[in-house]
């Protein structure tokens, strides 16, 4: 068997690892005669499965006392209509810091519930930096502070969590949640959907402070409202099973390599394998400011953009997938999750170097 190296946005990359346990246990889970697709979720060993998936992801963020941790569906986008449902409580207005396409789509959604203060946009930049926190224009007296931590378009990251004062500060955090430790007491609200760095599309992880809980909108289907969820322990509709056991295997390979300071070590390291390739000369170019740029998106294009449907065509056939950039933006994008071994990125700036040599 082949495995080609897949650089997909997401649905992404799952360890080689987690997939021959799940093969492995597809059609008897321990014992139980049955696969995880095909157990009740309120069986005791599905709830087995989804507690100790949720204890682990407890351990690798050291999620701290007073925070829910939430099993939901309907992705990041999903949340950005069920977090204003649930985290406005009386207040008419929500900060938006605009980064890139992920961050237009959260205000957007925003807008249909309360008033929207950008408090900083990169678009004069191209969305290729982060604005400085120093530009900043925040309303004290606004429900949250939203910010995408990492723009998996634009290839624009946050090396910083930023101070809001006494405003919760909200984080969609799909494309880089497990690359690297995180604060948690820092964020009021953490979602991320699971399809990037997690296990597959279908689940969403909601991290929210408990203080934050309990006063949503009339509006709020009973399956959206934060309350509801923790209280049934995420139970309260069927959730996504083996999205759930998926993630709890990727949890426990994390874990075994040494947790998040392993994980951004080798993300760290993977990375500048390509950025400093993408440095070095001057057929391919990076846009985003150094100081911003995203260990886990990384955009990239040819100085003669007639190449790219060449260049994208030599990149398949050495079995180096999804490269094509989003159409949004163009050019290239190499998606290098956690499950992108070194192997793959060295790979991919190999075949770059061979097509210089014929193209260049």
């Amino acid at each position: 068997m082949t495995r080609i190296h897949n650089f997909s946005a997401g649905p992404a990359a799952l360890p080689e690892a987690v997939l021959r346990q799940a093969a492995e246990e597809m059609l008897d889970w321990h014992g139980e005669g049955m696969s995880v697709m095909e157990m009740s979720h309120r069986g005791k060993a599905f709830i087995g499965i989804a507690e100790r998936a949720e204890a682990a992801l407890r351990e690798l963020l050291a999620v701290p006392a007073g925070y829910k941790l939430l099993f939901m569906q309907g992705g990041a986008i999903g949340q950005n209509a069920i977090v204003p449902m649930n985290l406005l409580r009386g207040r008419g207005s929500i900060d938006f810091v605009d980064t890139g396409e992920w961050s237009k789509k959260s205000i957007k959604e925003a807008k249909k519930y309360a008033a929207v203060n950008v408090a900083a946009s990169a678009a004069d930049s191209g969305y290729t930096t982060i604005p400085p926190r120093a530009s900043w224009k925040l309303d004290p007296g606004a429900a949250y502070v939203h910010i995408c931590s990492n723009e998996t378009i634009g290839g624009v990251e946050y090396h910083f969590t930023p101070e809001v004062g006494g405003v919760p500060l909200v984080a969609d955090m799909s494309s880089d949640i497990l690359s690297r430790p995180v604060e948690v007491a820092k964020y009021g609200l953490i979602y991320a959907g699971a399809q990037k760095n997690i296990g597959p599309a279908g689940l969403t992880i909601v991290i929210v402070r408990d203080d934050l809980i309990g006063q949503s909108l009339p509006i709020t289907p009973s399956a959206f409202d934060y309350k509801t969820v923790a209280d049934n322990d995420s139970m309260y509709n069927t959730p996504p099973t083996y999205a759930i056991y998926i993630a709890g295997l990727v949890f426990e390979w994390i874990r075994a390599r040494g947790g998040l300071a392993a994980m951004e070590a080798h993300n760290r390291a993977k990375a500048a394998v390509l950025y400093d390739y993408l440095d070095s000369q001057d057929f391919y170019r990076s846009p985003v400011a150094r100081d911003c740029r995203s260990l886990m998106n990384v955009p990239f294009k040819l100085a003669d953009e007639a190449l790219d449907a060449a260049f994208l065509k030599g990149a398949d056939s050495r079995g180096l997938v999804q490269l094509k950039g989003h159409r949004s933006v163009g050019g290239m994008r190499a998606s290098i999750y956690n499950a992108m071994p070194v192997e793959g990125v060295q790979a991919l700036v190999d075949y770059m170097r061979d097509f210089v040599r014929e193209r260049g």
